[in-house]
């Protein structure tokens, strides 16, 4: 089935001001919850997006396998999410890890934990469920399906024809379209991937209504290091991964980090998930010093006595790398960023550089553009929004998905947090429409 093909719908005639009970902006994860809710409450529903198809970023999310989310505990997830725990640990009250697994299983997917607690698809797609989750949008038990309207980039505000209702103005290839609705819920994701419609360039539209936005930043991207990859390095290494490695860091702040995994070499830096993980902390220092420094265990499972143990055992007449290669298997990157980073002196003394496998410092400058980034940080805040997530200076508007002010590590948070703001806010609209 053709996803592109199938996600047109009835697109109002140009220039006429249709009036609906409630428009979601943005065909993504959070939208089309919120859209899901309402449908199935019975109300009518008319979904746009700038896009010529529905999900594109959650399909390249979904490219190496969907994580849709994560199988930890409750309070280990919920704070994965940082300095908004409280705030996304409110939403996820309404709609959490557990749930997310029930909504796939009701949309016939099937889903699996795996050996890091990711939970995914059983057969790891991300086409199949947003083929299923369109169907059942179309075609909900109210029987009221919602109508998608692709190609649609909304551009902003015009006077509304009456009190309570919100007059939507998109830009389409045959013109500008109006478009009149009781509510709106906007789920314009974040700023980056633009090339799949997060550009953020709805951030203007709401300042101009006065609306609180924290700046878009990088968020699980990855950084430049400080004065480059050396030219072998970089044309050599570049690309490979560092694998069973651990990184730690103390930030400016004293915030501690460390863990355990794996990351990659890009040509001008280092990017992949152990970094991911670290992204927010390294990009906060850098926006704060200049610089940030973490060190990189190259032997996370071997104590440090044991290390030098290795190092120091007498290696007749091999040289040093051949010594380090059968004691410790380090070779290949491993031996690289030892020479890349280090000073000749570590290498003439076995107890420094038994200190330096454990403890590789890499200096990191800038954190690579926002639209490289996997997610961003940033975007409206909390503190103008209710608990339903409505707008408190544009009654009637809501807010769901990457463009509220928060940020997570991948892993399954980023797609949970998602849902879960989706959900929340379509219930939001429920009960506003409900009222008015």
């Amino acid at each position: 089935m053709n996803l592109e093909s199938k996600a047109h719908g009835v697109v109002a005639p140009v220039g006429v001001a249709a009036v609906v009970d409630a428009v979601v902006i943005g065909g993504g994860p959070a939208g089309l919850m919120a859209a899901q809710m309402l449908s199935d409450a019975g109300h009518s529903v008319h979904l746009y997006d700038a896009m010529p198809s529905i999900g594109r970023k959650f399909l390249l999310a979904g490219k190496g396998g969907l994580n849709l989310t994560h199988s930890e505990g409750a309070d280990a997830f919920a704070g994965r999410f940082g300095a908004r725990r409280e705030a996304i640990e409110a939403l996820l009250h309404g709609f959490d890890p557990a749930a997310v697994r029930d909504w796939a299983q009701g949309l016939g997917v099937e889903t699996f934990v795996g050996s890091s607690g990711r939970v995914f698809p059983k057969d790891m797609k991300a086409a199949p469920l947003l083929r299923a989750w369109l169907h059942r949008l179309r075609h909900p038990a109210s029987g009221k399906g919602v109508q998608f309207h692709m190609r649609h980039r909304w551009s902003g505000w015009a006077e509304p024809s009456a009190a309570g209702q919100h007059a939507l103005v998109f830009d389409t290839l045959a013109g500008a379209v109006q478009v009149q609705a009781r509510a709106v819920v906007l789920a314009l994701g974040g700023g980056s991937w633009a090339r799949l419609g997060s550009n953020g360039a709805w951030v203007p539209l709401l300042a101009e209504k006065g609306v609180a936005v924290a700046p878009l930043l990088p968020s699980n991207c990855g950084f430049d290091v400080q004065n480059g990859w050396s030219p072998f390095f970089s044309e050599k290494f570049a690309g490979q991964p560092f694998k069973s490695v651990a990184i730690a860091l103390t930030t400016s702040q004293g915030q501690a980090f460390q863990r355990k995994g794996e990351f990659v070499a890009t040509a001008t830096g280092v990017e992949g998930s152990l970094v991911y993980a670290a992204s927010s902390l390294l990009r906060d220092d850098i926006i704060r010093t200049g610089s940030a420094t973490f060190t990189l265990d190259l032997l996370p499972d071997m104590s440090p006595e044991k290390v030098l143990a290795e190092v120091s055992h007498p290696r007749g007449t091999r040289s040093l790398s051949s010594h380090l290669k059968s004691r410790l298997s380090i070779e290949g990157i491993k031996s690289a960023i030892l020479h890349e980073l280090l000073p000749k002196t570590v290498f003439e003394s076995a107890a420094q550089l038994a200190v330096a496998l454990k403890a590789v410092p890499i200096t990191v400058v800038a954190a690579r553009p926002i639209d490289e980034a996997i997610s961003t940080a940033g975007g409206v805040l909390f503190e103008v929004l209710s608990p339903q997530l409505m707008l408190e200076q544009l009654p009637g508007v809501f807010c769901a998905g990457e463009m509220l002010d928060w940020e997570a590590p991948t892993g399954g948070y980023l797609l949970t947090a998602c849902f879960a703001s989706g959900h929340q806010a379509g219930q939001g609209v429920i009960d506003y429409l409900g009222a008015i």
